[in-house]
């Protein structure tokens, strides 16, 4: 594989979803590879990484909506698009419970729309699709390996593995060159869903409040750093572009150490050196009671593993939310 940083060096590069925790960090990462970046832009967050690290300052940015295809189409090719990293989703669980319409639109509708673009525009040489550990649905037997069928059944995993399909589909009718990731649950700085468990928790302790788990706790999950999924998803970009036959293949990226709800957010307080209480409140609906990944695909065809353990990972995500939080007290 060619290194890195000359591969990614003036790269006409296309990223969705840049106002997102993973979508942040990995335009950080590209344009300190000096990569030629175009974000899409849909709304206004001034809080995120991309923002508020000024990293839209480094970039191109296209202002719209992902289902707009005639405006997609037209940034892939007057900014002469040669990699696509797909992020953008509704990515809330309670949201796509409450209204199905909008995450079926962004994860669905949304995931079409883009491939039907790059389909028209032939200087495209690797997509990179953001899935999920949900698009598997409820399996039987755990951990997930990318042979299992694809079978959500509430709005959330049903959009990812509808928006699975499609880019498979993209692949084995059109030879679009589309590659899907499947991972677990994304931690790291600049997550402003405080919802989730990890944020949530780390606000909380800051503001000495007993932490609030909204499932009965016992839900288990993967949890991977952020920056560990940046790696993932830029080797893949280029593994993808320089080994064609990878084309229409999904990739599960894990720690492979699954954890419930109660124990990663017992790891937070352990490592904020906390004794506060968990406020379990059992008030989540439609949700998988274990998902964890088998990752020995993508360790063994693109090398890659994670460089940051739970602690590790944990320590720079308090570091981040504490000096955030600290600007707004």
């Amino acid at each position: 594989m060619t290194d890195p940083t000359r591969y990614w060096q003036d790269r006409p590069v296309f990223v969705t979803g840049a106002t997102g925790l993973l979508g942040g960090w990995l335009v950080r990462e590209l344009v300190d590879a000096r990569a030629d970046v175009v974000c899409l832009v849909r709304d206004h967050v001034p809080q995120s990484v991309l923002l508020s690290d000024k990293l839209i300052n480094k970039v191109k940015v296209v202002h719209g909506d992902l289902c707009d295809q005639p405006l997609i189409e037209r940034a892939l090719g007057e900014y002469e698009t040669h990699t696509v990293i797909h992020l953008a989703a509704q990515t809330i669980v309670g949201v796509a419970n409450r209204n199905p319409i909008s995450t079926f639109e962004s994860n669905v509708r949304g995931t079409w729309v883009l491939l039907e673009a790059v389909r028209r525009s032939p200087l495209v040489k690797s997509v990179v699709l953001a899935s999920s550990d949900k698009a598997y649905g409820d399996q039987p037997t755990v951990p997930y390996h990318e042979a299992m069928p694809l079978q959500g059944a509430h709005p959330y995993d049903v959009s990812k593995s509808c928006a699975d399909l499609i880019g498979a589909t993209y692949t084995n009718t059109y030879q679009t060159p589309v590659a899907i990731t499947r991972c677990g649950n994304f931690y790291g700085g600049g997550d402003l869903n405080f919802n989730r468990i990890i944020p949530g928790t780390i606000r909380s302790v800051l503001r000495h409040e007993n932490p609030v788990i909204r499932s009965d706790g016992k839900l288990v999950r993967d949890y991977i750093y952020v920056e560990d999924g940046v790696a993932a998803y830029l080797s893949l970009a280029q593994q993808l572009a320089e080994r064609p036959q990878l084309a229409g293949r999904a990739f599960n990226f894990s720690d492979e150490k699954p954890m419930s709800v109660t124990a990663i957010a017992t790891a937070v307080l352990e490592a904020m050196n906390s004794d506060l209480e968990l406020d379990i409140r059992n008030e989540a609906a439609h949700e998988i009671l274990e998902q964890s990944l088998d990752a020995s695909r993508a360790r063994a065809e693109l090398n890659w593993s994670p460089r940051f353990t739970l602690a590790e990972g944990l320590n720079r995500t308090i570091a981040w939310y504490t000096d955030f939080l600290s600007r707004d007290a």
